[in-house]
């Protein structure tokens, strides 16, 4: 793979679980409709071993591909910046809730 094909997958990777979790909160915000709710919890619950899943293959890429490592590794602190989106979405739904 190219070094513009690894980050390009990696940010493609994150602007989708992103774009997710932010339908999933702001439908809940704008229409109260707790589906979107549950669809944000199931979507934490399916998002998180696919992210770690595709950051163990980019980083095993990487080990076996010496030139494209520090790509992987910048492809995989992109798709690491949904940790803490996904740690703050989940208090916001939470305390909106309130459970």
């Amino acid at each position: 793979m190219k070094n513009e094909s690894v980050v390009y997958f990696g940010k493609s990777v994150f602007g989708l679980f992103f774009a997710l979790g932010n339908i999933c909160l702001l439908g809940y915000l704008i229409t109260k409709n707790e589906d979107f709710a549950s669809y944000g919890f199931t979507l934490l619950q399916f998002a998180t071993p696919v992210n770690l899943l595709v950051i163990v293959c980019l980083l095993i890429y990487g080990l076996f591909d010496k030139s494209q490592f520090n790509v992987c590794c910048k492809a995989s602190a992109i798709i690491c910046i949904n940790i803490p989106i996904a740690i703050l979405y989940f208090f916001i739904g939470i305390s909106i809730l309130k459970f």
